[in-house]
This record gives structure tokens, C-alpha cells and sequence, in this order.
């Protein structure tokens, strides 16, 4: 049995030592000045959006409210990721446009980028359809969510929204961080 495996070790360091001889010379030749770096994957903190992802072209004021919203979550001293949730929110609430009163379309008396209710506590309809305040009044409700930092976006979305529709804003993350990545230092 001894020899069994000193065989097999044999035969492995030797497999070692040609691929070894056989590189070693193809690797002498190379010019260091030359040689580029290898690329490195880098893998996110972020996790992985979930289900199928939808996407839309943005207008002038939808970009405009990116960006505002990139701005209060800076102010209020959250991390990116509280924009991505709050981008994605917005994308599935409202398509970021900043609704008044739709009338019969109206989901009760839902206004602005978060379709939030003045009935229901979020603020005045002047205060609800001002980006800066309605941004603000979603990370204070989702800086109440224990652990929302590393929960699903959906899941930490629904818990600030309570939607009828819970699942729907995993859809939008990806373009959520998208603009998040393409905003946040600009």
C-alpha cells in the first residue's frame, strides 16, 4: 500500500516539476515592461437583485428625481444601498414621476414619488409631492426596519410601503443600482 502511494505521489511531483520546466522557459521570455495586469473579479456587497428585472428610459424629471432622492438619502446619512431601495420603491410606486391627485385613478390618496397617503400619517399632499420630504419620510421608515441593511430589497421595501403587491419591487433593483452607480458621485 506504501508504495501505492509513493508512486502516486511520485508520479503527481513529477507532473509538477515538467509543467514547471515546460513554463518556467515560455515565462523567462516575457517582457515585465509589457505584461499587463490579470484582471481581478470583484464581487459586490450588494446581493443579487431578485426575479426578473424590468427596466424604462428616463425623462428629465425622472433623472431630476434620482437625483434628488440620491440627495436626501446623503443627507440623512445613509449608506447606497438605502438609495437603491428608495430609487426602486419610487420606480414601482410612481415610474419616479412626482403624481398629484389622479382622480378616479387615484389608489385612495396616494401622492408624490412614494404614492404615500397623507391619510395614513406620511405628511401634508404639499409635503408628500416635494422629492426632498417624501425621501426623507421613506428612510425614516425604513431606518425603523431591524436589519434592512442585508433583507431583500422587496422585503425591506414592503416592510416601509406595506403594498398590496410585496414582491413587485424586486423587479427594479438593477436599474435601481445602475443609477445609483451612475449618480451618487455626481
Amino acid at each position: 500500500m506504501n508504495t501505492i502511494i509513493r508512486k502516486s505521489m511520485l508520479s503527481v511531483a513529477g507532473l509538477a516539476f515538467a509543467g514547471g520546466v515546460f513554463a518556467g522557459p515560455i515565462a523567462a521570455h516575457a517582457n515585465p515592461v509589457d505584461a499587463k495586469p490579470a484582471a481581478v473579479a470583484v464581487q459586490s456587497a450588494a446581493p443579487k437583485p431578485q426575479g426578473d428585472q424590468s427596466r424604462i428610459t428616463l425623462n428629465d424629471e425622472q433623472t431630476a428625481n434620482v437625483k434628488a432622492i440620491i440627495a436626501a438619502t446623503k443627507k440623512a446619512g445613509l449608506p447606497e444601498r438605502a438609495a437603491v431601495i428608495s430609487i426602486a420603491t419610487s420606480l414601482q410606486e410612481s415610474k419616479l414621476e412626482n403624481l398629484g391627485h389622479l382622480g378616479d385613478m387615484n389608489d385612495h390618496d396616494s401622492l408624490g414619488l412614494f404614492q404615500q397617503r397623507p391619510s395614513s400619517g406620511w405628511g401634508t399632499p404639499e409635503q408628500i409631492t416635494d422629492p426632498a420630504y417624501s425621501t426623507t419620510a421613506f428612510l425614516k421608515g425604513l431606518r425603523q426596519v431591524d436589519g434592512w441593511q442585508d433583507m431583500p430589497l422587496t422585503d425591506a421595501a414592503q416592510t416601509v410601503q406595506v403594498s398590496a403587491y410585496p414582491d413587485a419591487y424586486a423587479q427594479w433593483e438593477q436599474q435601481a443600482t445602475d443609477l445609483v452607480g451612475q449618480y451618487w458621485n455626481s
